[in-house]
């Protein structure tokens, strides 16, 4: 069995002091792929940083203090790739603009490749709606041309992270109030839409999970979300339909309580057969 989970943290040093040290103590989870790390490595308690039994790839922002990927892995790494900029962008070579932003780390394991992802949040009407839109652009044909090489080399590939997008209605439980806000945008869902058709990806959890509501990832920290599960799902593992096929578990690792949080979003986790 291969267990991946993926989380955004939200913080990695503000998210040690209130639990995930504790979460990674105990997790079966053979890699992880966490974002918004928001941290030098030389900022990380050493046992976050390179935690014992732990392979570790951290992937800053240039910007101090945004974005930020990582990857633990309890195999050490064949091949670590930061950014994408070498083989993305529509029309060639936009993808250059992202390789020090901290949203995308990979590393090839055994058989699969394991992407770290977090795409920009946006927000309309904004510059930062407008990186959205870029980096979705350069992203769609990378994800191409990585099935298709990793396919050559008779890899499987699974890009976990937090997408920033609710695909469909049941991914979110205030569809109707969120259809003119970023993460909701139809332009947006179609992007996803592709990456599901065009590209041929498939969306682990929903593939195993088809007539639910969710199961969601994110919950505002305002109000009562989390109490009422008013969420979002936004975190995802996209997998090749290979390794998809393979999945035969998946859940997301949502706290008891509001105060046993220790991020806004919780863990999803899906348990591979190799």
């Amino acid at each position: 069995m291969l267990t991946v989970t993926s989380v955004n943290v939200n913080g990695l040093r503000a998210a040690a002091k209130k639990g995930f040290v504790e979460w990674l103590a105990q997790t079966d989870a053979d890699v992880i792929c966490l974002q918004e790390v928001r941290a030098e490595p030389e900022q990380l308690p050493e046992g976050v940083r390179e935690p014992e039994g732990w392979h570790t790839v951290h992937a800053p922002a240039a910007a101090k203090g945004r974005a930020g990927v990582s990857l633990y892995s309890r195999r050490a790494p064949e091949r670590v790739q930061i950014g994408f900029g070498a083989f993305g962008g529509e029309g060639g070579g936009s993808a250059e603009e992202f390789d020090a932003s901290g949203r995308y780390v990979e590393i090839d394991l055994p058989g699969v490749t394991v992407a770290s992802l977090y795409l920009p949040s946006g927000e309309v009407g904004t510059e930062k709606q407008d990186e959205k839109e870029r980096f979705m652009a350069a992203f769609l044909p990378y994800l191409t041309g990585l099935k298709v090489r990793a396919a050559a080399e008779g890899r499987e590939v699974v890009v976990c992270g937090d997408w920033n997008i609710a695909h469909q209605e049941a991914d979110l439980k205030n569809w109707k109030g969120n259809k003119k806000n970023s993460g909701f945008l139809p332009e947006e869902r179609q992007w996803l839409t592709r990456v599901f058709g065009e590209a041929a990806y498939v969306d682990v959890v929903r593939a195993l999970h088809p007539d639910v509501e969710g199961p969601y990832s994110w919950w505002s920290y305002r109000g009562r979300a989390f109490d009422n599960d008013t969420g979002w799902r936004i975190d995802y593992q996209v997998a090749t339909p290979g390794l998809a096929a393979r999945a035969v578990k998946a859940w997301v690792e949502r706290a008891a309580t509001h105060g046993e949080r220790w991020s806004d979003h919780a863990p999803v986790t899906v348990v591979y057969e190799q």
